[in-house]
């Protein structure tokens, strides 16, 4: 049998995530959840994990136009063959490489655009922004921070060194905002962190790849970012795009007083010298 549809699986759940069922949407987070091991495990152990019947988990494969999970093997074993590494078994050339990442970054800010404006507004309108990122979301979050900083006051990224979320997050309430970066393999925090945002009132722009799809009920703003995985590890490029997509929307509608504190950064930096001058 030879399996000719080239729709990965994160975009067919995405297409129908809003039409499928409480218990299938259980199973649909499960896949998602498992997508960079998805080919070692059986059907019923990804209903087991998903905590749903396999006979859920089976009405799912088909509502994703499978005949069954043998046709998902497949698709994953015909994606690894191209490059796409499932379980990684080579690095592929660079020019497939460049090719996936420009696609890939070309996708998500066609389809990002109307959410980052509405961020960069929210953004503007508040009092304070905490940047939060955890594990491998940290880096993001920091250049985040880092950029925002440049166009208005009060930025800051968590968790601090040696410091916990609860002492940074704690008190913000409603006149501030918090940007959540939470890309896969997140920490099991993260659900409990976006309630506390909640509870303080705080504004939530939530940044995340399809598995944190779920998550995104809890935030103002959903920012839609998948990792990139060409090679053996995730490529944030997509994300640190959006980032500067973001940061320049914000600096923009800031307006002179932003150009004013970059310009006032960047003499600081040569004053003191912290950059090389040229």
């Amino acid at each position: 049998m030879t399996f000719t549809d080239a729709r990965p699986i994160e975009s067919r759940i995405a297409e129908r995530y809003a039409t499928l069922s409480p218990q299938e949407r259980r199973a649909a987070d499960a896949l998602l959840d498992h997508l960079d091991d998805l080919a070692v495990y059986r059907a019923a152990e990804l209903a087991e994990l998903a905590g749903v019947s396999k006979a859920t988990m089976s009405r799912l494969f088909r509502r994703l136009d499978y005949d069954d999970f043998t046709q998902v093997r497949e698709q994953l074993r015909t994606m690894r063959s191209s490059g796409v590494p499932v379980t990684v078994d080579g690095a592929p050339s660079v020019e497939h490489h460049v090719r996936a990442e420009t696609e890939h970054l070309q996708r998500v800010l066609h389809t990002a655009e109307p959410a980052i404006e509405r961020a960069a507004e929210l953004l503007v309108a508040s009092a304070s922004v905490t940047v939060v990122g955890l594990r491998n979301s940290y880096p993001v979050a920091l250049h985040l921070a880092q950029q925002l900083g440049q166009a208005r006051t009060r930025v800051r990224v968590s968790p601090a060194p040696g410091q916990s979320l609860s002492d940074d997050l704690v008190g913000l309430g409603p006149d501030h905002a918090a940007v959540v970066v939470a890309f896969r393999r997140r920490p099991p925090q993260v659900p409990g962190l976006l309630s506390l945002l909640r509870q303080e009132g705080t504004s939530v722009v939530l940044l995340g790849d399809p598995s944190g799809r779920r998550l995104a009920r809890h935030g103002d703003v959903w920012i839609e970012c998948g990792a990139s995985t060409q090679t053996a590890f995730d490529s944030y490029a997509a994300a640190m795009s959006v980032v500067a997509a973001v940061s320049a929307r914000v600096l923009d509608r800031v307006g002179p007083d932003a150009t004013s504190r970059a310009a006032a950064i960047d003499a600081s930096y040569r004053l003191v010298g912290e950059i090389e001058a040229g």
